[in-house]
């Protein structure tokens, strides 16, 4: 994230979609929900319907449920995906090395999922263990409204390390109605009534010829979405106050430092939310992880999330399922991308001891204390005052203690879910329309699950 309001490559991609755009048991926290908090999500604590969709394949049954073609499901504590025999070889030139190698690959096809949202924009999350020699690519083909089909579009080529590819998107794609913008399925023309009514995702899991080494996918899905154009959102009532212990770590300390992944941490506002949340959840990294990170830097874990979230396509540490798939490579941690609807979610979550990574953009003055505009930006949400205000740690700070804000609750709601806005120029900009990435346990407690399932996600 730069403090300056300046175009970014996460900026030309909203740019893009929003013209198609129509439990108490786990970390500590302090103070306790004065109210109970309402489960619906809608603005204004309404039962609107939720504009979002979303579904994920986790359960054995889940796994068997698919078309396996050298996959197998298997069972356990956290079931998930492997390689049970190659069901071919392909060579893959990774076009960040210009290294051609062999691999096998196995693929799993899910089943048929109909959207109950008909979505405008679609992201794919996915969870996954990928040893040294093994990565995996995930894709979507969808049918159209219309009744007619996308072709398969590469939505990842994904592995936690980056000694055997460059984890990555794909530029390019698009058969003229719409288009991947990254990390990001967008219809091109939303105002023509077009949707997305349902989709198939296709895991392909690839390793080093003539080894026993697989890849592990213990959660794959989507969040299809159809979010309103709309510069201002209704205000939601405050219903909880209540703020939770989540370290606090500042992205502006590390200017200058590795500069190769998106010209150091000034740009760190996703990794850096990220690893705070992740230590929250108790995820550590050993000295033998941040053995390559230079001694004299402060935090070196911010250093190592930027690596391991790092899209060498994109050139960014901000793809957002990437981040949620970094999550989720810390034991007992799963991860997924979602759109909420209203601080109300926020105040459900928050409720079961569940913080959230927000994306909003604005300028200096729609956010009062913030001391910055900008054209996208991630901070963590930790609590709420008894006001209602919102209690954000913002990586955007001069240091570690000043992370801690409070922000005025209407401003904040506004600027998160709202999907246009007027940029310094007074151009008309994008906003993202309430994306959040949740990371929590691989074994929420029922107070956790009830509250995840309250804003959509199992």
């Amino acid at each position: 994230m730069s403090r300056a309001e300046l175009p970014s490559r996460r900026t030309l991609l909203a740019a893009a979609v929003v013209a198609a755009v129509a439990g108490s048991a786990g970390p500590a926290s302090a103070g306790a929900p004065t109210t109970a908090t309402p489960a619906g999500g809608a603005p204004g604590g309404g039962s609107a319907a939720r504009p979002v969709d979303n579904r994920a394949w986790t359960s054995y049954t889940d796994w068997r449920g698919g078309t396996a073609d050298g996959t197998r499901a298997v069972a356990g504590a956290r079931p998930g995906l492997v390689i049970a025999r190659p069901s071919g070889t392909t060579d893959y030139t990774d076009p960040h090395t210009g290294t051609t190698a062999a691999w096998e690959y196995a693929t799993w096809t899910s089943p048929v999922h109909r959207l109950k949202v008909p979505a405008s924009e679609v992201i794919a999350s996915w969870n996954a263990h990928t040893p040294e020699g093994t990565w995996l690519q995930i894709e979507l083909k969808g049918t159209y409204s219309d009744g007619t089909d996308t072709p398969w579009y590469v939505m990842g080529r994904w592995a936690a390390g980056d000694q055997d590819i460059r984890r990555t998107s794909v530029d390019d794609q698009s058969d003229g109605r719409s288009s991947i913008w990254t990390d990001t399925f967008s219809v091109d023309d939303a105002a023509s009534g077009l949707r997305l009514a349902s989709y198939r995702l296709r895991l392909t899991l690839h390793r080093r010829p003539g080894t026993r080494l697989t890849p592990t996918v213990w959660r794959a899905g989507a969040m299809g979405s159809d979010v309103p154009d709309r510069f201002t959102v209704p205000a939601s009532e405050p219903g909880l106050a209540r703020e939770l212990i989540v370290p606090r770590y500042s992205q502006e300390i590390h200017k200058g430092q590795y500069p190769e992944y998106d010209n150091g941490g000034e740009a760190w506002c996703s990794p850096t939310s990220s690893q705070m949340i992740i230590e929250y959840w108790g995820g550590r990294l050993t000295e033998k992880q941040l053995a390559w990170v230079d001694p004299s830097y402060p935090d070196p874990q911010i250093c190592h999330a930027a690596r391991y979230t790092f899209d060498h396509q994109y050139e960014g540490c901000g793809n957002w399922p990437f981040n949620a798939a970094y999550a989720a490579t810390f034991r007992g941690l799963q991860g997924v991308v979602t759109r909420l609807g209203s601080l109300t979610d926020l105040e459900t979550l928050i409720a079961a001891g569940i913080p959230a990574i927000t994306s909003q953009s604005f300028l200096a003055e729609e956010l009062t204390g913030a001391g910055y505009g900008t054209s996208g930006h991630l901070m963590t949400v930790i609590g709420f005052t008894a006001d209602g205000d919102v209690i954000a740690n913002d990586p955007a700070s001069d240091d570690n203690e000043a992370v801690r804000r409070v922000y005025r609750r209407r401003e904040w709601e506004n600027i998160w879910l709202r999907t246009k806005r007027y940029n310094a120029s007074g151009k008309v900009a994008s906003g993202t329309g309430g994306v959040c990435y949740l990371y929590f346990p691989d074994r929420p407690t029922p107070r956790q699950r009830k509250a995840l399932a309250a804003v959509g996600v199992r």
